[in-house]
């Protein structure tokens, strides 16, 4: 009798999945249709861990409704595909993205062979076109380390980094300071992890400590220890990689790379250790992977946005420094030829001194239907005032006129829906970013098994390349160019006036309405873009 049930419930199941392949999506897109009662009461443990998949109408939390759009897809199939992150490299052997990584089916590891001619020898997982390199200069440094040709651009970057060294030389000051003081402090309290009353029953006759004694009370009356301890290691080893590293024009982080960056045909370089020389320098890129494909239900971490339904290309080509333009170009290019039909792309620069390899690459990708996912940047600006310059890569070489219908530039939220929704570290631009989507405080792999929140458009991006990602394995059909207008017009119009970062160069007015900032004034949705999608695939 049991077995017979287990029979029975297998041919159930099949039936359903066969079903669901016909089965129209019949649910109403989500819709503002009155004024969100915006969350008062601090999130959840597991609503932080998870607030980009809840939903705006039944959270007020401005989510992308994805744990409502799984209950869309149920009996629905999908076709599995890939989706390539260009980055700093990913811990391919984290418990919660093992599973999803690509395989080359046309690679025979580890015979140091290239199996399938693809110029690449033993690219099981991806590629790693840095190689040992880990640490790199930005690029307006490169351009000063290359001498003055009595160009614009060199008389641009070279403004730029005198002005940028000088102030990281301060910064690094400042740091320094507040750690040396803390220190001081632990020394004369006697206690390491010294409280805000400990400060407020601290006498002394050390003018330097009462000057500051104040400063530090405050603090310790909004930051917990260990916070603060992390922002100073933090902040020490940024600045000190800085000045060591991307700022340093005695430094050359190429030289173990072997190629010449400066010629496009020389291609024979980098290697499959698409991890990278450094686990922990692949942070940045496991945390993409893993909002894209960490396993969904497995009781490990977060979910993905789309693991069930992809597989991960690693490919590595962005370092701790600028990236260089004939990497990213030819990362592109690999994506596209081993089968990725999303890429995502969080990185970005202001000097590009070989866009033109970058803007070939993009146009290749449309003529493959591969969408690409782009982050907007972190530096709170309008990408499109009149003096804000290119920032790189982009799809219109600031003319307004996309050279490919196959990119999609995202922004970054935050999870309050009110004049705090648009995170301030984002970019933002008429036209230059196309939607918005989760990108504060997003929970996702670590190298060693580990999880952490970060943010930034870093994680904005990858967040809607999951969504397309979702949408590319259960419509095939669609056009690269079809999901990326998808994402855009589907998303949830959001009518609010939003505070623009105090840092911003771009916002003497400090205010903006949300849909002025971007091409779509949308956040990415979802539950919405599968409708859409199911609709358009139905007519075809």
């Amino acid at each position: 009798m049991k077995f017979r049930s287990l029979y029975l419930s297998a041919a159930l199941a099949l039936f359903l999945t066969g079903c669901g392949t016909t089965r129209s999506i019949t649910a109403d897109p989500i819709a503002i249709t009155k004024p969100i009662v915006p969350k008062k009461a601090a999130l959840t443990d597991n609503q932080e861990q998870r607030w980009s998949h809840l939903d705006l109408v039944k959270d007020s939390i401005p989510g992308m409704s994805v744990d409502r759009a799984y209950e869309l897809l149920k009996g629905k199939t999908a076709k599995k595909i890939i989706v390539s992150v260009i980055d700093s490299g990913v811990d391919i052997e984290h418990p919660d993205l093992a599973p999803v990584i690509w395989t080359n089916p046309k690679e025979i590891a580890g015979n140091g062979k290239d199996d399938d001619g693809n110029g690449y020898i033993d690219d099981i997982h991806g590629w790693n076109f840095l190689g040992e390199a880990h640490h790199e200069n930005l690029e307006y440094a490169r351009i000063v380390k290359k001498g003055d040709d009595g160009s614009a651009l060199y008389k641009r970057a070279k403004a730029e980094f005198d002005k940028e060294i000088r102030e990281a030389k301060a910064e690094k000051q400042k740091i320094d300071f507040i750690a040396d003081i803390d220190k001081t402090f632990q020394e004369k309290i006697g206690k390491k992890d010294y409280t805000v009353e400990d400060l407020k029953n601290f006498k002394t006759t050390d003018a330097r400590l009462n000057a500051v004694k104040e400063n530090f009370i405050e603090i310790f009356t909004n930051v917990p220890r260990e916070e603060f301890n992390e922002e100073i290691k933090g902040a020490k080893e940024h600045f000190d990689d800085m000045l060591a590293y991307n700022l340093n024009l005695k430094f050359d982080g190429r030289k173990v790379v072997g190629d010449n960056p400066e010629d496009i045909n020389d291609r024979k370089y980098g290697n499959n250790n698409v991890i990278g020389p450094d686990r922990e320098g692949a942070k940045h890129g496991t945390h993409v992977a893993g909002i894209i494909a960490q396993v969904r239900g497995n009781n490990l971490g977060g979910d993905g946005v789309a693991s069930n339904n992809v597989e991960i290309m690693a490919v590595r080509a962005v370092p701790d420094g600028d990236e260089y333009d004939k990497d990213v170009a030819l990362a592109i290019r690999y994506a596209v030829d081993n089968g990725a039909k999303v890429i995502n792309g969080s990185f970005g620069k202001y000097y590009s001194p070989h866009a033109q390899w970058v803007y070939d690459a993009i146009k290749y990708a449309a003529d493959k239907d591969v969408l690409i996912v782009f982050a907007a940047g972190n530096e709170s600006k309008d990408l499109n005032a009149a003096d804000r310059g290119e920032r790189f890569p982009n799809d219109d070489k600031l003319s307004g006129k996309e050279i490919a219908d196959n990119v999609l530039t995202i922004g970054a939220i935050n999870n309050p829906f009110n004049e705090d929704l648009l995170a301030d570290f984002s970019n933002y631009g008429k036209t230059d970013v196309d939607v918005f989507a989760p990108g504060v405080r997003i929970y996702a792999t670590t190298p060693n098994n580990k999880y952490e929140f970060l943010q930034g458009t870093s994680m904005a991006s990858p967040n809607a390349a999951g969504v397309a990602a979702l949408i590319r394995s259960y419509y095939p059909s669609l056009t690269a160019s079809q999901v990326k207008h998808i994402l855009m017009d589907s998303g949830i119009a959001v009518n609010l006036t939003v505070k623009l970062s105090k840092d911003s160069p771009d916002a003497p007015d400090e205010t903006r309405p949300f849909k002025e900032l971007s091409r779509s004034g949308k956040i990415v949705n979802a539950y919405n873009a599968l409708i859409m999608a199911d609709k358009l695939a139905s007519k075809k």
